[in-house]
């Protein structure tokens, strides 16, 4: 493509004004008249504050420390992605096997206390939850808790940012797939691109440096859309972030519809050769790049071409409370239920411990993944 149809696509989108989505699987629950203790398979000190660096419970068996938690919200979403969920929809969790406000908040509050210094909410949509302000709020009075993130489709954040920034959001990530108003309509299944892109617009307004904007790839339907992303890093300070479409229940992987990371590499390349590779974070999921005189930075999340395993350290809770330490496997446990069965602070970490301690050394593999049974996208928290 050549650059001037890149800029007037800019010009037109900048004119006009990103989008997230985030249950089934194995569940270990607590079994009547026994006790809720799982018993780790080796033995794990209970980590008092200020014994130890960081918690053994939270330490898998090949030493990465997961200290980032993701906590999904809600199932629900006012968006149909096309990626995160089958067009007919998924059957809900019942209201009262969701976690509720003070459930979500004792579960950070132990993992914080336990290590964790990074917790994302996700969804579903959890900006469609009637109290995720006071949910961010509740969270910024965690000692130790530095960053409390979002990962949102956009549709509500110009309304609820000022209260969520005021709250203590201190990150975002919106999900944006399409420059086009009309192809969003038909990846989401719904209408609202403006006020996606107004959402964009009011966080970098309100100071938010960057704004992530996630971008799901996929062959012959955005992967033209490449250069035209990146070329709004030009004047504006957005980390894209281009995903490698993934498998997940009802989602329709194939792999002919993935655009790797290299090619999409070397379209970039094409046409900006002087793009730079930027260093690497500890435990960083991307692949961080920049146009030397750009605002803002491109980065690749590699999870079925290169893996990035190796230094995980993300857990997830999802909104009925089962706790998956990998985003691919099928194994989970519920931490809800040993909650609602009166476990104690150590009983729970015993329970974390214990499923940290069986995570595996990477996942299975895109192949794999995609004969895999797992929970659609929006079940487990995007």
């Amino acid at each position: 493509m050549a650059a001037q149809p890149v800029s007037r696509v800019v010009r037109r989108v900048l004119r006009a004004g990103v989008r997230s989505c985030s249950s089934g699987a194995p569940v270990t629950q607590p079994c009547p008249g026994e006790p809720v203790v799982e018993v780790p398979s080796r033995p794990r000190p209970f980590l008092r504050e200020g014994t130890a660096p960081f918690s053994a419970f939270l330490t898998d068996s090949f030493g990465r420390r997961h200290s980032y938690l993701r906590i999904s919200l809600t199932e629900r979403c006012n968006l149909r992605c096309q990626y995160c969920m089958p067009e007919e929809g998924v059957p809900l969790t019942p209201k009262a096997d969701l976690l509720t406000t003070e459930e979500i908040l004792t579960l950070a509050r132990l993992f914080v206390k336990e290590g964790v210094d990074k917790i994302r909410l996700t969804g579903g949509e959890p900006l469609i939850r009637p109290d995720v302000v006071d949910i961010v709020a509740q969270l910024r009075r965690l000692e130790g808790l530095r960053t409390i993130g979002i990962t949102t489709n956009g549709i509500n954040l110009a309304r609820l940012l000022p209260q969520l920034q005021k709250a203590g959001l201190s990150a975002i990530n919106i999900s944006l797939d399409t420059l086009v108003p009309a192809k969003f309509e038909f990846i989401v299944r719904r209408k609202g691109f403006h006020k996606v892109m107004e959402g964009i617009h009011k966080a970098i307004e309100l100071g938010y440096s960057p704004v992530k904007v996630n971008c799901v790839v996929m062959r012959g339907l955005n992967e033209d859309e490449l250069l035209d992303f990146v070329a709004l890093t030009e004047g504006l300070p957005l980390d894209v972030r281009f995903i490698e479409y993934m498998p997940f229940d009802g989602n329709k992987w194939n792999f002919k519809k993935m655009v790797s990371y290299k090619e999409m590499l070397d379209t970039l390349r094409q046409q900006w050769p002087e793009l730079e590779k930027l260093p690497e974070e500890e435990s960083s999921t991307a692949k961080a790049f920049k146009i030397p005189g750009f605002r803002g930075q491109v980065s690749f999340i590699t999870s079925m071409s290169e893996h990035f395993c190796g230094t995980c350290n993300r857990l997830r809770i999802t909104a009925d409370g089962n706790l998956k330490v990998c985003l691919f496997g099928n194994s989970e446990v519920s931490l809800r239920d040993h909650l609602r069965a009166g476990a104690s602070e150590e009983e729970l970490l015993r329970v974390i411990g214990a499923a940290v301690g069986r995570k595996k050394r990477q996942h299975a593999g895109m192949f794999n993944i995609s004969q895999m049974k797992n929970r659609p996208m929006i079940l487990i928290g995007g």
